[in-house]
């Protein structure tokens, strides 16, 4: 199992009014739920305390980088339009973190 770091950008030009994200917030939140075992944590990004959402950061442990494709792109948000393009990363903690629990 590798750790894969998540990164979505949200596409406000086809979800001006955060419309997509008001109704699939609740499906979304089911999604990530329902995979607690692969993502681990997730969370949205805004640019400022107070501003609106503009993506979200995931962190994955999967078998494969398709798994991680897979379950980025069956998420209601992604399916819906929300997202405007991810980026994946392999990732690893520093060797100064020792244990990290997510």
């Amino acid at each position: 199992m590798t750790r894969w770091v998540a990164i979505f950008e949200d596409d406000t030009a086809n979800d001006p009014g955060g419309e997509i994200r008001k109704t699939q917030a609740q499906p979304h939140f089911a999604y990530l739920a329902a995979h607690r075992d692969r993502i681990l944590i997730g969370g949205g990004l805004r640019t400022a305390p107070g501003e609106w959402y503009c993506g979200d950061l995931w962190v994955l442990e999967v078998a494969s980088r398709e798994e991680a494709v897979a379950l980025c792109e069956d998420d209601p948000f992604f399916r819906h339009g929300l997202r405007k393009s991810y980026r994946l990363y392999l990732w690893g903690k520093a060797p100064c973190y020792q244990t990290v629990e997510l």
